[in-house]
């Protein structure tokens, strides 16, 4: 198969710290790659390195054919970065920072304000396009720096967790714009640390964990992987949940876990989650809400990894005391 985006074998450490081990990954054009993991497990270190910004210390990346490190001028020039935090100047209008952005590209004047109005349209900012950027909300400012990395129109854009701290709404438009670039032929490479934004967008998931890729497959093929079915129990009384997760391991040798107002038990097959409803109405313990369901990818990645996720703080720490 032919990548947009190819790793093998990457290796890339700070001091002690081992932040990537050996890492593959793998991109078909015009797909969204989500790379998942951890607090410290190697994404960042990742993303740095398929951009140009950080040299590996072992191993290849590759952006459309270009190795970042012999060929990181024509791998710039193809692929943009939208990092966590929004990359303008508060002190312009929406519209001059895109304007900006175009003119340091090589666009004349003119194309440099149709751009910068095409972007303001499609990214539904034309009601602040002439307001300084430092007035604008979280969501405004995210979708500003998304336009602001596509006035180039890249093949490959990296999104390293794009929208952290966005409220809903201004969640589900990114999800939006992010579906039209990929539609238009853009790869995307997604760090998250939100599962079910990696279940709406990605076609490929990768799990890292110190520094290694521990799976990897389709959203559905890593659901999948993990088997079974997941039966959600919130008992009437909160000072229930140890009762019913001991009544649970008790009807079918479960490993149940709590979970804030809930009990979550994974089961082989829906008779296994009778016998557990059928332990519970004997014991005569009171629910305020149950059902069965497919794992999650958050499960997934609990399963996997031991560990929810979180953001990286640990590993940029290590990156810069290096």
């Amino acid at each position: 198969m032919k990548y947009a985006i190819e790793v093998r074998g990457l290796v890339k450490s700070f001091g002690e710290v081992r932040a990537l081990d050996g890492v593959d990954l793998g991109a078909a054009p015009g797909t969204v790659l989500g790379l998942l993991g951890p607090n410290g497990a190697g994404k960042t270190t990742a993303v740095r390195v398929l951009s140009t910004l950080t040299l590996p210390d072992a191993g290849t990346a590759r952006v459309l054919g270009l190795d970042v490190a012999a060929d990181a001028a024509k791998v710039r020039e193809r692929l943009s970065l939208t990092g966590q935090y929004a990359g303008l100047d508060a002190a312009l209008t929406g519209e001059q920072n895109l304007v900006l952005i175009a003119r340091l590209l090589g666009a004349s004047r003119s194309q440099a304000r149709s751009r910068a109005h095409e972007l303001i349209e499609r990214f539904e900012l034309a009601h602040a396009a002439s307001r300084p950027v430092e007035g604008y909300s979280g969501g405004m400012r995210r979708r500003l720096d998304l336009a602001a990395s596509i006035v180039r129109r890249p093949e490959v854009l990296v999104l390293d967790e794009p929208t952290t701290g966005l409220d809903p709404s201004s969640r589900t438009g990114l999800w939006a714009v992010v579906r039209e670039l990929v539609a238009e032929g853009t790869t995307v490479l997604l760090t998250t640390q939100y599962l079910e934004e990696a279940d709406q967008l990605a076609d490929a998931i990768a799990v890292i964990d110190k520094g290694r890729v521990i799976a990897s497959g389709s959203p559905t093929q890593l659901k999948q992987a993990v088997g079974g079915l997941v039966l959600r129990m919130r008992p009437a009384r909160p000072d229930a949940l140890r009762q019913l997760a001991e009544l649970a391991n008790w009807s079918v040798g479960a490993a149940p876990r709590i979970e804030h107002d809930e009990v979550a038990v994974p089961v082989a097959h829906p008779g296994e989650a009778t016998a557990v409803m059928a332990r519970v109405v004997q014991a005569g313990t009171d629910l305020a809400a149950f059902g069965l369901h497919e794992p999650t990818l958050d499960e997934v990645f609990l399963t996997l990894t031991g560990h929810r996720t979180e953001t990286e703080h640990d590993e940029r720490k290590a990156e810069a005391a290096a």
